[in-house]
């Protein structure tokens, strides 16, 4: 914090001091309250709790500021051209924030604007597939076909899985997995499971390092995981002002007569 607060305080040293005037003074050279209240409202914008002891500490790094100002034009280390760009450049940077802050206020994001974008982005987000598939896990492949054959015999699959599936996670729900994308699978699973239609069953057993599966494919469907808006409505206002930013900047410069 001290080196922000150092940082701070020389950028605010160099801004000079025609504001009224109510805190300290360095020979006779004022430091108004104004000058203090500026470096609180760019810590407070960091995130950062100002309390009294705080401001404390920023009116004191202004004064060893302005104590060092007044040695360096002591010494003309203020006519040289290096700070002269110096301080053109702080001008420049400091207008424009305010301008890009006065153009944010003048032109807000609506909740339109927000949801037209929102929509837009949705819309960009590609579909995956997911499938609804249910297995019944076994060690050996002798038991897998066996629990094939039971199913042809016409026994449940979910009782099947019930009664024979290791997968304790899957288990007690019928051997269910839920809504799932292909690609969370082991290979030999996600290869045999996306081959099968509704509703059919492996024919064969398929082997993972897992065991032996029967795997049977209730559904699939195709969706978007897509957010919703108040999940991202702050990085989304954000980037639609940004863009709006970049527009203004560049309509500007396009009037600008600028030569490289």
């Amino acid at each position: 914090m001290r080196k922000l607060l150092l940082q701070t305080a020389l950028v605010a040293a160099f801004a000079g001091s025609a504001i009224a005037v109510a805190g300290p003074t360095v020979n006779g050279q004022p430091i108004s309250d104004a000058r203090i209240d500026v470096v609180v409202k760019m810590m407070e914008a960091q995130g950062q709790n100002v309390n009294p002891q705080a401001r404390d500490q920023i009116k004191e790094q202004l004064v060893n500021a302005e104590v060092l100002r007044q040695e360096a034009v002591k010494k003309g280390l203020d006519k040289s051209p290096e700070f002269a760009a110096e301080v053109a450049n702080m001008q420049a940077m400091a207008l424009a924030s305010r301008l890009i802050k006065d153009y944010e206020k003048a032109n807000p994001v609506s909740e339109a604007d927000l949801k037209a974008e929102y929509d837009k982005q949705v819309a960009a987000i590609p579909e995956v597939k997911q499938y609804h598939a249910r297995h019944i896990l076994v060690k050996t492949e002798a038991e897998a076909k066996a629990v094939i054959e039971a199913l042809k015999k016409g026994k449940a699959f979910d009782k099947l899985a019930k009664e024979k599936s290791m997968d304790p996670g899957s288990k007690n729900k019928g051997g269910d997995l839920e809504w799932q994308e292909a690609s969370i699978f082991a290979a030999p699973f996600s290869e045999a499971m996306t081959k099968l239609a509704k509703g059919e069953v492996t024919a064969k057993p398929v082997k993972t390092e897992d065991g032996w599966h029967v795997i049977k494919l209730d559904d699939v469907r195709s969706q978007r995981n897509v957010p919703q808006l108040e999940e991202v409505r702050p990085q989304l206002t954000q980037h639609v002002m940004s863009a709006r930013i970049e527009k203004y900047i560049a309509d500007l410069k396009a009037k600008a007569q600028i030569q490289q």
